[in-house]
């Protein structure tokens, strides 16, 4: 998988124009950090979150005008959108969990590489979005989509429909917020509220 910006802006250019190839090199780069932004807003259903934003930006994407950063943003954008829709679906109908069946997905029992080392780190990063999502929504989404999805300011600004200072200042407060709490040890005065 390309590290390099150029390589992925290639992959962005090949993938517009029905490469699927250059499609799943994004893939394979955003969809992780996607999943993260997902979980932190929909906890367990982020799968079906970020499944239903690939298929809209897969089918849209032909459609797509912009950069790499604009591209985040807009798959941002939409995975937001769905995890929205799931919220609010929510609402109206509360799931009924009552004969719910947990079939395992075969292809998730076996896994490459160390398994340990793989387990810590989907836990580490499992706490950390969970940390993340303790915060007032407006600072845990600019976090989130800043430092997680590794978008811009100006791109945060438009997933959030607000303006790119404003997601800077709240993405601050959050950082701030999340560095006092880790902070705090038994022998550090506390703040006050």
């Amino acid at each position: 998988m390309p590290d390099d910006s150029d390589d992925l802006e290639d992959a962005l250019r090949r993938a517009m124009s029905g490469d699927s190839a250059g499609f799943v090199v994004l893939y394979r780069e955003l969809q992780p950090r996607l999943f993260r932004y997902a979980r932190a807003l929909v906890g367990q259903d982020a799968d079906d979150v970020t499944g239903e934003a690939w298929l809209q930006i897969a089918r849209d994407l032909p459609t797509f005008f912009g950069d790499l950063d604009g591209f985040r943003g807009w798959a941002a954008s939409i995975t937001r959108h769905r995890a929205l829709d799931l919220i609010k679906s929510r609402t109206r109908r509360p799931a009924d969990p009552r004969g719910l069946q947990v079939v395992p997905d075969l292809a998730d029992l076996t896994a490459g590489g160390d398994t340990a080392e793989a387990a810590i780190a989907a836990l580490s990063t499992a706490q950390a979005v969970e940390i993340i999502a303790s915060l007032p929504r407006d600072q845990a989404e600019a976090v989130l989509l800043r430092a997680v999805v590794g978008l811009s300011a100006e791109a945060a600004g438009t997933v959030l429909g607000k303006r790119a200072g404003a997601v800077r200042v709240a993405a601050h407060r959050g950082l701030k917020t999340l560095a006092r709490r880790f902070d705090r040890s038994p022998s550090a005065p506390e703040d006050s509220p």
